[in-house]
């Protein structure tokens, strides 16, 4: 069997000589072409065959060994045996390393280290010569390409990533690479989420992207995937007049660009009508606006033209036709721009515009600029008043009225004290009164001794009959506590003044008629109607480093619990602060406060008797008194710049007053029927944007 195969391959290798010997004769009128045939072929004498035919040098390691089979029934060129010879071995297992006028055969394990072309070189090569290929990514990142690659890259050669720049290098055969080449040069796109910049030349920026939001359907948020982001979306530069143009595929891109490059088409003249409607400005305020920055900028035009008879006609600020504070330029030169007019339409909240499209540009770029969402500020207050009072009295009081009635010089006498630091507990305090009304009599401990009535002398000369009260010992101690605690709340926009009022609305006497007897005039009173209670207005700005400008006025006021309510009589507290602070979003800050002490006290007493000890007592009447009021005005401000902020603070608010609301029911009575609690109902889900 040795000595067969011996003899089959001297005979397969005599016949590749022999065919490859008489090619050049056989086949020199058809381009040099040879026929190949080669049955179980030692590869080795084929290299040699192929190495004597084309002029190649090889270098075979001992390793390389085997049969191969190649047959072609028609002449091939000569140029395409070397690239032949390759391929065959490849699918032995082995490689062609190619170096300095030779090439090296070599297991395919050890071509990736065996050399090979690098570079340009290797970016010319093809067909399965070992090459070593470097890519620099521009978009994608290399270390995450390589495991994508490395299942295209023949088992026993090389991929890597290089990190730092962002490269790949891959030692394969050509022809694979070449395939690997078009891959990377297929997923190293510049992504669609990268922000193009498309400037307009006719239209305005702020006008064309408002039209692709609407008609662009990928600018909305995908339906049924709650904060998912648009697949498009566009951005305006005003300054440039162009659009910033984002989009997560080129196919949507290209669509975007070749809308907008369509709308940016010149106007259909020189003065053209255009409507601007406001999403959060109000249309009057921004009119006003314009007609004031288009009128300084005529003004600081130099004068090159002569204006119109028309123009000179017409009033200062106003147009012929007594349309006032409308901006209208016109000249009697040719080349003098067109009028510029801007008016209000407040029902649609619209601004109607006719001016050049250069004018209408900055026009229209001031107005997205002064058209935002203007944050709104919720303002808290806290009044807290607290008040403690301590008062006392004590005295005794005698009088002898035996004598009157009597004949004969008689005496009477006593002492009679009404001194008191409390206006409202003089009434019923002293002897006197008490002897004429025993119904006056004060608060406290009260002690007589009443000897029944007795008739005095009245002012009209009539007798008066009293009580004949020999002796009063009063004593009395009180402490009274006050505790006022109000919470207003208050929201307004950003520079809008808010003003909250909590009380009532009280008349107050002012002044009266009485007419005389003969008169037939009724009489009648004039009154005058105040508030009373809490009266808070504010008017917050916010600054642009985010602290919050406050011009506060604050009142609380109420009726005298000491007063006699009655008409003209009224007597009321007022505290009042009016300022101006700079507080932190969200912090608190004390605005003002009042702490008042008040101590007061009094002796009245018989001169010498009252100052004895202990029996002194009974000759005076002593009263103390001593007030303390603390009150603190507290303000925190809360910056609300969103919509989810506004409804984040009202969903608190609510479920607060839900949870008081449940707990306003009645407790269970056998006799009276159960009353449930009012129920408000739940908030509203968002609405779907």
């Amino acid at each position: 069997m040795k000595k067969a195969n011996f003899v089959t391959r001297f005979l397969a290798s005599v016949a590749l000589a022999a065919c490859l010997s008489a090619g050049p004769v056989a086949h020199a009128a058809e381009d040099e072409k040879v026929t190949l045939n080669f049955v179980n072929a030692d590869i080795v004498s084929v290299i040699k065959a192929v190495g004597g035919h084309t002029g190649r040098n090889f270098i075979l390691d001992p390793r390389v060994t085997g049969t191969v089979n190649i047959v072609s029934e028609k002449p091939v060129p000569r140029d395409l045996l070397y690239p032949m010879l390759l391929s065959v071995l490849r699918t032995q297992g082995y490689a062609a390393v190619e170096g300095d006028g030779f090439v090296k055969i070599v297991p395919e394990a050890e071509g990736k280290t065996g050399g090979g072309p690098v570079g340009e070189a290797a970016a010319h090569a093809s067909g399965d010569r070992i090459v070593t290929r470097v890519f620099l990514l521009q978009n994608e990142s290399a270390l995450q390409l390589v495991p994508v690659l490395r299942p295209l890259v023949t088992a026993n050669n090389f991929v890597a990533a290089y990190a730092t720049g962002n490269a790949i290098v891959i030692t394969d055969y050509a022809s694979n690479v070449k395939r690997i080449e078009a891959i990377i040069k297929a997923v190293d796109q510049p992504s669609g989420g990268d922000v193009q910049v498309v400037p307009l030349a006719h239209a305005s920026a702020i006008d064309v992207a408002q039209t692709l939001r609407g008609l662009i359907p990928e600018m909305g948020a995908p339906q049924g995937q709650p904060g998912a982001s648009a697949r498009a979306a566009v951005g305006v530069d005003a300054r440039t007049n162009s659009l910033l143009v984002r989009a997560d595929n080129p196919g949507l891109l290209a669509r975007i660009k070749a809308l907008a490059a369509s709308l940016d088409a010149p106007g259909a003249g020189a003065g053209n009508i255009h409507v601007v409607y406001l999403r959060n400005a109000e249309a009057t305020r921004i009119a006003d606006t314009l007609r004031g920055l288009l009128s300084g900028a005529e003004a600081s035009r130099p004068a090159a033209a002569t204006a119109t008879p028309a123009t000179a006609a017409a009033a200062p600020g106003s147009m012929p036709g007594g349309t006032p504070a409308t901006a209208a330029f016109a000249s009697s030169s040719p080349a003098a721009a067109p009028a510029s007019i801007v008016q209000a339409y407040a029902p649609t909240n619209s601004l109607i515009i006719t001016a050049p499209e250069p004018t209408y540009r900055a026009l229209r770029t001031v107005i997205d600029k002064l058209d935002v969402r203007r944050a709104q500020v919720m303002v808290e207050a806290l009044v807290v008043e607290v008040q403690t009072g301590k008062a006392s009295e004590v005295g005794v009081q005698f009088q002898g009225l035996s004598g009157i009635g009597r004949d004969g010089r008689q005496v009477i006498g006593g002492t009679n004290f009404s001194t008191s630091p409390n206006a409202a507990t003089t009434v019923g305090t002293n002897i006197v009164g008490l002897a004429q009304n025993l119904a006056s009599l004060g608060t406290g401990l009260n002690l007589g001794v009443v000897n029944g009535t007795i008739s005095v002398p009245g002012p009209d000369g009539t007798n008066i009959e009293i009580l004949n009260l020999g002796v009063l010992a009063r004593a009395l101690e009180g402490d009274t506590g006050v505790n006022v605690l109000s919470k207003p709340n208050v929201l307004t926009l950003d520079n809008e003044e808010a003003r909250l009022l909590v009380g009532q609305n009280v008349p107050f006497i002012t002044g009266s008629y009485t007419p005389s007897a003969t008169s037939a005039t009724n009489p009648f009173q004039t009154i005058e109607r105040k508030d009373i209670g809490l009266t808070l207005r504010v008017k917050p700005q916010i600054t642009e480093a985010g602290t919050v400008k406050l011009a506060i006025f604050q009142e609380v006021s109420s009726i005298s619990r000491d007063a006699t309510v009655k008409g003209a009589d009224l007597i009321t507290n007022k505290r009042s602060l009016e300022s101006t602070v700079l507080v932190d979003d969200g912090q608190i800050i004390v605005l003002g406060g009042l702490i008042q002490d008040d101590q007061q006290s009094s002796i009245d007493k018989v001169p010498l008797l009252g100052d004895i000890p202990f029996l002194g007592s009974l000759f005076k009447y002593e009263s103390r008194s001593h007030r303390k009021t603390n009150l603190m005005v507290f303000l925190r401000p809360y910056v609300l710049r969103d919509a989810s902020s506004a409804r984040a603070l009202t969903a608190e608010r609510y479920d607060y007053i839900r949870d008081l609301q449940g707990g306003m029911g009645f407790g269970t009575n056998l006799l009276l029927p159960p009353v449930a609690p009012a129920q408000l109902p739940s908030l509203p889900p968002k609405a779907p944007q």
